[in-house]
């Protein structure tokens, strides 16, 4: 279905049509929250399509390890969350395409074992064929990785055998025993920067609420950039963009990451690996939830050290930083990078906890409204008054949250629009901040 943002009532598209404006009030538009997308190089999983892994889910079918392991400090990272606010609920996970990349492989006898996919990871798998008593010239087909056992099938000739999550199997003939064949020669190959292109084209029909870059390519991050802002102004779905080390990129739908942290058991993560941890707690945080001052969990320090004028000079600039206190490393503002500010995209916009509240609402009113409205009820009284008691419904129960305060029913207005099927629903709603500053007057007597 058709979305995005309206100056001027022209569009020829059935669809919801959103746009921003601050004025005395704020006029915005509906969201929903928890999910980061993400295109990570891997070592191993299925090329070139997004795989969705739910919090708490097993990683090893999608990355080849268990969440322990370092291969997967990313999505550990991500589905921390703060000390305050809850982990994403979901990763859209995307491994691109590698040129160079070679999937290992062994041959025991006249049987070939090929890894699922392409990889370094694939070097760790061996078979292992045994030869049984009973019954005569069968064999026990054993793969093996990191010692442990992950697929057994009895057997007699090559063709017996199906191919399992690991490996697959190829050959004619009887099996030969062996003590064990280990797959070589796999590779993870090197990743262009076209194939972000990829990832993009193939994300773009999900939902999702964050978006990381942990890279440093510029080209990518023009790309994403631009790929952020145009789902939101052109097809209605709000998110935005985690990324590091941009050069003032001054974007309300771009959290640019300057800080680097080092976790409890030595760890350092550079401020483009801090996209990580930035994202998940994004995506986690609801629309009533601010991370200014929320703690990264297992950090202990914070690089670089900023003295009181740095600070200064990078919230003014834009940019999310780190800093230190007694050993726990804290969001020093929950900001985007938003500098220069219009009539209609002021100050407010520059805070993620009312960006948060706008793609909330932005993006509840699209789904609800395409779902139940469009095409359903009458473009008279009777149907405007109904859009306009379920928006409404829908805004007290946010100001019941504490996400809006000071909002009444006559804050929203829907009314016939140019055309026949048109209508214009105009709303002012004012957000809650968190406590950010705290003034403090001691008088002595």
């Amino acid at each position: 279905m058709a979305g995005g943002t309206w100056s001027s009532q022209n569009k020829v598209r059935p669809g919801v049509y959103i746009r921003f404006k601050s004025t005395g009030g704020l006029g915005l538009t509906v969201g929903e929250r928890g999910t980061v997308a993400i295109c990570e190089p891997l070592s191993w999983g299925p090329v070139a399509q997004v795989m969705e892994i739910e919090s708490g889910a097993d990683m090893t079918p999608y990355t080849g390890y268990d969440i322990t392991n370092a291969k997967n400090c990313f999505l550990k990272e991500i589905f921390k969350g703060s000390n305050r606010t809850a982990a994403p609920t979901k990763v859209l996970l995307f491994r691109p395409a590698a040129n160079g990349s070679v999937k290992a492989s062994a041959t025991a006898g006249q049987l070939t074992a090929t890894a699922k996919y392409p990889g370094v990871r694939g070097n760790d798998i061996s078979v292992v064929i045994t030869e049984l008593t009973d019954p005569a010239d069968t064999f026990t087909v054993s793969t093996v990785i990191d010692g442990k056992i992950v697929d057994q099938q009895m057997a007699k000739v090559c063709a017996d055998l199906s191919d399992n999550a690991w490996v697959e199997f190829s050959g004619t003939g009887a099996l030969t025993a062996t003590t064990g064949s280990a797959l070589a020669n796999g590779v993870d190959g090197t990743v262009q920067p076209s194939a972000y292109s990829d990832f993009l084209a193939a994300i773009e029909p999900h939902k999702f609420d964050i978006l990381i870059y942990d890279g440093s390519d510029k080209t990518v991050q023009e790309a994403m950039v631009a790929f952020v802002k145009r789902i939101a102004e052109e097809c209605g779905q709000y998110s935005q963009l985690v990324t590091a080390g941009m050069t003032n990129p001054d974007s309300r739908y771009v959290i640019n990451v300057k800080s680097g942290v080092t976790l409890t058991d030595g760890t350092v993560l550079t401020a483009q690996q801090a996209t990580w941890w930035v994202g998940g707690a994004e995506a986690g945080a609801k629309y009533n939830e601010s991370l200014t001052y929320a703690a990264y969990p297992g950090a202990v320090t914070a690089s670089p050290v900023m003295t009181n004028s740095q600070y200064i000079a990078a919230l003014e600039a834009g940019d999310l930083v780190f800093f230190a206190d007694n050993g726990v490393v804290k969001v020093e503002q929950d900001i985007n990078s938003l500098v220069s500010y219009t009539l209609e995209i002021g100050e407010a916009f520059h805070k993620n906890r009312v960006m948060r509240l706008c793609n909330t609402i932005a993006n509840d009113i699209y789904k609800q409204f395409s779902e139940n409205f469009i095409g359903v009820v009458n473009n008279n009284a009777d149907g405007r008054s109904l859009f306009k008691s379920s928006i409404v419904g829908y805004l007290m129960d946010i100001q019941a949250s504490q996400g809006i305060q000071n909002f009444e029913a006559e804050d929203v207005t829907v009314e016939a629009g140019s055309d026949i099927d048109a209508i214009v629903v105009s709303i002012a709603i004012q957000p809650v901040d968190s406590v950010e500053k705290i003034y403090v007057q001691i008088e002595l007597s």
